[in-house]
């Protein structure tokens, strides 16, 4: 009956230690225990007292191995940036030209670059204060910011200073509602339906033709949206800065936020999403001047500021393929009405079609062709057009290579049609 005691006691003890002796690089020899059963020797009998001797020491071993590992751990910890924020980021270097037919521009080969790091902190597990710090010297290509279309997507001119040109905080409330908040936000931020699929290289083309309906300057907002398990999804969010147009005597004052002098934007929009398509519209309501389309309309179609105020809707729609790979791309569409109630500026149109192909080459590669019209007035003579074509490589994870060709038709500041072509290379660097 001893010796059944002792084996069954042998047996629960192999059951619990065997885990954690499989872990250790120098684990007890299962095998030559045996042996030490078969070989009759009564100095060798296998028994619980000489199982405890022979791992003891394993387990000694294993103890200082964890010790060792939990020091390692408080020793990084202790010098980690916070056990609350993470923080990514990318820096993008950009070399290309433009050329136009007009003489004022031209084109010359420029490289520029944007830094930028982004950092997430979260205080319940469910919110999030997002701050994103950014440098750079990007303005466009022989041109400035505006000019022809020629200002990236990776742009950012900031003149080498590092700054935080967003900041803001959201959180849920519930499962289906989400608020935000911040000093530093633009209303895209803050919608319940995604607009566009279609990844752009080109600042234009952003959120599906970047126009007066979902184009916005950074500055105190606040936003909430709502999320329904089918797919509907509803959101309304605030914009407000001072206007600086307003003087006392020679000197600009602040107007405050949400003055009736204040320039503000309001905007508000429903849309539906399944995993493979969406639609969407927006209507965004701009007071007292608000002009945000300096960098991707025509000349005359960018001319919106004044004490004008003006309506804006935008419609969007994406679907997707089922799979990648094949020659069969996803298909992003956009298109813009804006009505001003300033005489000095009429009212414009805007279109945008965006084609994304991927994994064609090579795994999350990514092919890219868009087209459309910028905002245009309606009695303009010259039909401003853009395109851009790319290819995104993926050397790595954290490296990858965008050749790309842009160009199109515009309307300069004399008032004459000007055609542009332009070239660039993007290398981004994420971390």
């Amino acid at each position: 009956m001893k010796l059944f005691q002792k084996l069954l006691v042998a047996g629960t003890a192999l059951g619990v230690l065997t885990p954690m002796a499989a872990q250790a690089s120098e684990a007890f020899n299962l095998e030559a225990m045996s042996s030490y059963e078969r070989s009759g020797s009564k100095a060798k009998r296998f028994d619980s007292t000489t199982f405890t001797k022979e791992v003891s020491n394993e387990i000694a071993t294993l103890k200082g191995r964890v010790d060792g590992l939990e020091v390692k751990q408080n020793e990084f910890e202790a010098g980690s940036f916070s056990d609350t924020t993470t923080l990514d980021g990318k820096a993008i270097f950009s070399v290309g030209q433009a050329d136009t037919d007009d003489d004022a521009y031209t084109g010359k080969i420029q490289g520029y670059y944007t830094y930028q790091m982004n950092l997430n902190t979260s205080f319940t597990g469910d919110d999030n204060l997002y701050v994103r710090i950014k440098s750079g010297n990007h303005q466009g290509y022989s041109v400035a910011k505006g000019a022809v279309n020629t200002y990236l997507k990776a742009g950012n001119g900031n003149a080498d200073s590092l700054k935080v040109d967003k900041i803001w905080y959201t959180t849920p409330i519930g499962d289906h509602h989400t608020v935000w908040i911040g000093p530093k936000i633009e209303n895209y931020y803050m919608h319940g339906t995604t607009p566009s699929i279609y990844k752009p290289v080109l600042k234009a083309f952003t959120l599906g033709g970047n126009a007066a309906a979902y184009g916005a300057s950074t500055d105190t907002g606040a936003g909430y949206a709502y999320k329904a398990d089918n797919g509907f999804a509803f959101s309304t969010n605030v914009g407000t800065k001072s206007n600086s147009t307003t003087k006392v005597g020679s000197s600009y004052i602040n107007t405050g936020l949400l003055t009736d002098e204040t320039k503000t934007s309001w905007a508000t929009q429903v849309g539906y999403t399944q995993p493979r398509y969406s639609v969407s519209a927006i209507v965004n309501n701009k007071y007292n001047g608000w002009a945000d389309t300096s960098y991707f309309t025509s000349d005359d179609g960018a001319l919106r500021g004044g004490d004008g105020s003006s309506t804006n809707i935008g419609l969007r729609a994406w679907w997707r393929p089922e799979e990648t790979g094949t020659a069969v791309p996803s298909i992003s569409l956009g298109y813009d009405t804006s009505e001003t109630d300033n005489a000095t500026n009429s009212n414009t149109t805007a279109y945008f079609v965006g084609l994304n192909w991927q994994d064609m080459f090579s795994p999350d590669d990514r092919i890219g062709i868009a087209f459309g019209q910028p905002q245009k007035q309606e009695n303009d003579e010259v039909d401003p057009f853009l395109y851009e074509i790319y290819y995104e490589y993926k050397v790595n994870d954290s490296i990858s290579v965008t050749p790309a060709i842009f160009g199109g038709t515009h309307e300069n500041a004399s008032d004459v049609e000007t055609d542009m072509t332009g070239y660039v290379v993007n290398t981004t660097f994420k971390f």
